[in-house]
């Protein structure tokens, strides 16, 4: 791929699920080593577009072009690609271990249990390797979720609020994977609710409300109470503006 090939485009993406339209002309694009966070309410259509970017779901019009390439076969699993959402989809009764050992095998990562073990004591679980999920806490689930991304280096990150449930030491694991990741040319999409966490990931932050993406800035030299400011004023404004598109 040429370097200043985007890693992700979406144009004019629409999404309905039955008679509502829950994405409307919904325009982005994300570069090698770029970030992109999206701030929007509750019901905005932020995780609807994780899904439909990571190939879970269909678009109903639009188009997805990853790697420079349009996307196709939905559902088919691309280590290239990784989502982190709200569900961790981990098999409670294994262990964190057994847990990554699987997903290795499904993705064809060469040596899974050493790729395995080394993603957990990355996240700080080798303590806990053979412990059952079950008894996992809530942020030590999402570690799990984090270190089995991080078992097959993908180019493109899909985060849906990667940072809930994490301490504070779990934040900064997060921080520096997200830095690394985008050292070696990776892209991040990232969902937040929380403006000071869109500055930490992204170099850019779009607004998406009620399926469209309103507003779109680039971070450099932004404080976060300046975007707080901006996001209030949309969701005061409810999002009743013509949606706006890049490329």
């Amino acid at each position: 791929m040429d370097k200043a090939e985007p890693v992700l485009r979406v144009k004019h993406l629409e999404k309905w699920i039955g008679e509502r339209r829950v994405l409307a002309n919904v325009s982005l694009e994300v570069g090698p080593g770029g970030g992109l966070a999206i701030l929007g309410p509750n019901g905005a259509g932020k995780s609807t577009l994780l899904k439909v970017v990571a190939g879970l779901w269909s678009p109903s019009a639009g188009e997805v072009w990853r790697f420079g390439a349009p996307m196709e076969d939905e559902g088919r699993p691309d280590p290239r690609v990784n989502l982190v959402g709200h569900h961790s989809f981990l098999y409670p009764a294994l262990s964190g271990l057994e847990n990554l050992e699987i997903y290795g095998r499904l993705y064809q990562i060469p040596r899974p249990r050493e790729r395995a073990l080394a993603a957990l004591e990355r996240f700080g679980l080798g303590w806990s390797s053979r412990d059952p999920v079950r008894t996992y806490s809530r942020g030590m689930k999402q570690r799990l979720t984090l270190a089995r991304a991080w078992m097959c280096q993908p180019q493109l990150l899909l985060l849906d609020e990667p940072y809930v449930g994490l301490d504070l030491p779990g934040q900064r694991l997060l921080d520096d994977w997200l830095e690394e990741h985008r050292r070696s040319g990776g892209a991040r999409l990232v969902i937040t609710h929380y403006p000071e966490e869109a500055l930490r990931v992204s170099d850019a932050v779009a607004i998406l409300i009620r399926g469209r993406l309103v507003w779109w800035a680039a971070t450099s030299g932004m404080s976060a109470d300046a975007l707080t400011r901006e996001y209030s004023g949309w969701l005061a404004k409810g999002g009743m503006a013509v949606s706006v598109s890049f490329g």
